[in-house]
């Protein structure tokens, strides 16, 4: 798998390459349905490659609006490979992007850089100046310039009723309904994320954890989680038992919000280690203690749910292939 941005050289050997093309935060259910049939028509021998849009392109037109990524840029990427593309080519989406008209993308970016043989694309995607290009544009532009193009419908859950969302998810994952936001991704939700130093409270009462760097705007409920940790960089690495906490350490009276993973029978060094934290469980909300010690309590119960959790939770295929 590798990462390509649009400024770059496009490599050769992934020209004639079919691709799908979209946002793709959450690399949900929907998304997943676009990505295997975009492999499934892949001409033989072609590369298959996922085309998308950084930053959100929410962020650009609303930048006082932070979005709630589920799937940052690094994060998508691992799950393109697992869903076995081999690459992902991201667009810088400034304005420049913002004001390209539909056609000259297409000819400019996939035809002649990329040149590209097929192209999936969902019912509702639109692109370009205005969002005025669309899947009909698509059709008619690959026509003209030799690339064929599926459109893929609406996909909707088991029962043909509600279809995936990401904004479904965040709604989910904001109220800790992990299994409702799992169901909906085809895997346990997951952050990808640095650890930095802290302010070791967590060592000092007896639970050192594993403080890691979120982008402004990720918001699951504030609370105490069941989590597999696994070393981002180690292949095959041990997937940890952990307890994660996801809120702002109401107890120290704290203004922002963080991450922090005890992970269980654990000791060593993580710091600049970068780590995959999947959430399984929530355990509770998150509360103020009136001490110390009525906190380190119930961090002990904590820390033993987090384990009868964990110890019966189903693994999930795709979350299997991150690792």
């Amino acid at each position: 798998m590798q990462l390509l941005h649009a400024h770059q050289p496009f490599p050769e050997r992934f020209r004639g390459a079919a691709i799908a093309i979209g946002n793709f935060d959450g690399m949900h259910r929907g998304h997943q349905s676009l990505i295997a049939t975009a492999i499934a028509e892949a001409p033989s021998g072609a590369a298959k490659g996922l085309v998308t849009f950084e930053p959100h392109p929410r962020t650009f037109f609303r930048p006082a609006e932070p979005v709630f990524r589920l799937t940052p840029l690094p994060l998508k990427t691992r799950l393109a490979g697992a869903l076995g593309l081999d690459f992902v080519l991201a667009f810088r989406f400034d304005a420049s992007l913002a004001s390209l008209p539909p056609d000259e993308f297409v000819e400019e970016h996939l035809v002649r850089r990329m040149g590209l043989r097929h192209l999936v694309t969902g019912y509702d995607f639109h692109f370009g100046k205005g969002r005025k290009g669309s899947p009909d544009t698509m059709r008619e532009l690959g026509a003209r310039h030799g690339f064929s193009t599926t459109v893929v419908d609406q996909v909707t859950d088991d029962n043909g009723l509600a279809p995936f969302s990401s904004s479904a998810i965040r709604n989910a994952l904001a109220h800790g309904r992990l299994e409702d936001a799992a169901h909906d991704l085809g895997y346990n939700w997951l952050v990808l994320g640095e650890v930095v130093h802290g302010d070791h409270r967590g060592r000092e009462i007896g639970f050192p954890t594993a403080n890691i760097t979120l982008d402004e705007g990720v918001e699951p409920l504030q609370g105490i989680y069941a989590v597999f940790v696994r070393d981002a960089g180690a292949k095959g690495g041990p997937r940890r038992l952990g307890a994660g906490y996801f809120g702002k350490r109401p107890t120290f009276d704290t203004d922002r919000s963080f991450l922090e993973v005890h992970i269980l029978d654990f000791t060593g060094d993580l710091y600049g280690r970068k780590l995959l934290v999947e959430f399984i469980g929530l355990i509770r909300p998150d509360q103020k203690f009136s001490s110390i010690e009525e906190l380190v309590v119930q961090m002990h119960h904590d820390c033993a749910n987090a384990r009868r959790i964990l110890s019966s939770a189903d693994a999930r295929p795709i979350n299997s292939q991150l690792g």
